[in-house]
């Protein structure tokens, strides 16, 4: 490969993806790979769906772009799709390009509302409190709301008013809100930082301590969302009865289209009835490429297909599938499954096999995945992330997991 004028921002695999076709994945000497990365979550429906690529296609044809200065038809239909079938709590919604464009939007909400609802002496509260092992994004201010150091050496000075404590540390949590905190940002599952769910007592503790504090509830759905973790979003898989104020989108919304979005709640946030998603008026956000006609054609493509064609209990059952059949493996390098519905996490237990330098675990495993034909992707040094489509058929489902059991065997 001739990266010659390329950015070197990615280690890359010594392959070049060409065609895809559902699960499978081709690279340019023609061998076929079964896709458990599905760009990272992404692609819902697998490679090139035929819903999805009809929906860009006839769009295309007819208005691919217009200026977020006149009426999008397209925003009102996938968000009244998305408000009432995939959050279901009123509200409002935001169309951006990318899950770290979705944060930054929830981040801006947070920090307007600390002027609406100032701390006591009047000053306005500004800190979100985010987690360790978290990731949200890797834009100045998503760097500074992640709490992961490796991403953030030499970006310093980091956007100030970010405060990290442990996942699933309720106490840690409580102790850590101060007189200037405006919001709790979190995954229900920590995808890049080890595939770690959000206990049920947690998020609920969580959603409880918002509501004293006057404190915004924000979850990060751009990689456990619209149906990846076996519910429509990954916080009713956790726990149902939450109700946040904010929640960003990405990845699988657009299957593969870039696309993002964040949800505003409409409830009200003062004795005047006042709702949260009032409060982002005209000019105080904007992009130019947000929910043009062509990524609200895919976006509303791909989501609908995923409700109407039932994906979000099959991500459920799949997932499942995925988790027994590893576990029944019994293998010694196998420490432990994690994670909900079809983000599973393989944690691979230290020291029970040789790693070649300048690798990790997890890194090592990866590549002889898809030297044999699978690929899949590290969360965290010892943790390798299944995230096939959410329609992986089952017998490609099973051909992937042999390949999986095969190099693990090997080890």
């Amino acid at each position: 490969m001739n990266n010659e004028h390329v950015l070197p921002t990615y280690g890359r695999a010594p392959f070049e993806a060409v065609r895809g076709e559902g699960s499978y994945l081709y690279d340019a000497e023609g061998r076929r790979y079964v896709d458990f990365c599905a760009g990272i979550a992404t692609c819902s429906l697998g490679h090139c769906h035929p819903v999805l690529v009809k929906a860009v296609a006839e769009q295309a044809a007819t208005l691919m772009h217009c200026s977020n200065l006149y009426g999008i038809p397209g925003q009102e239909k996938l968000a009244r799709l998305l408000v009432e079938q995939v959050i279901g709590i009123p509200g409002r919604v935001f169309f951006c390009n990318s899950g770290a464009e979705g944060n930054e939007g929830m981040i801006k909400v947070a920090r307007r509302f600390g002027h609406r609802r100032p701390a006591a002496d009047g000053f306005p509260r500004y800190e979100v409190i985010t987690f360790n092992k978290s990731f949200h994004g890797r834009t100045l201010g998503t760097l500074a709301a992640t709490g992961q150091t490796k991403v953030q050496v030499e970006f310093d000075p980091l956007l100030n008013g970010f405060k990290y404590v442990d996942f699933n540390d309720i106490e840690g949590l409580r102790a850590a809100v101060s007189p200037c905190t405006c919001g709790i940002m979190l995954e229900a599952v920590q995808g890049e930082g080890g595939v770690n769910p959000a206990t049920p007592e947690f998020l609920r503790a969580v959603a409880e301590l918002c509501r004293q504090k006057d404190l915004l509830l924000m979850i990060d759905e751009v990689q456990c969302g619209i149906g990846r973790c076996g519910a429509s979003m990954g916080w009713k898989a956790v726990c149902p009865e939450v109700e946040p104020d904010l929640v960003s989108c990405a990845k699988g919304i657009g299957g593969g289209f870039p696309m993002g979005c964040f949800w505003v709640s409409n409830r009200a946030i003062d004795d005047a009835g006042t709702q949260l998603s009032s409060i982002m008026g005209p000019g105080s956000h904007g992009s130019t490429f947000g929910g043009t006609p062509l990524a609200c054609a895919a976006g509303y493509a791909v989501v609908n297909e995923i409700l109407t064609q039932g994906l979000v209990e099959r991500a459920a059952r799949m997932g499942d599938v995925v988790k027994s059949t590893v576990e029944s493996w019994n293998l010694p390098c196998v420490e432990i499954v994690r994670g909900l519905g079809l983000l599973r996490g393989v944690g691979l237990k230290k020291g029970s096999f040789e790693v070649p330098e300048g690798q990790t675990p997890a890194s090592h495993v990866n590549n002889l995945c898809r030297e044999a034909g699978l690929l899949c992707c590290p969360a965290g040094p010892d943790t390798l992330r299944v995230i096939p489509a959410l329609n992986v058929p089952e017998e490609v489902l099973a051909e992937g997991l042999a390949i999986l059991k095969a190099v693990l065997s090997s080890l």
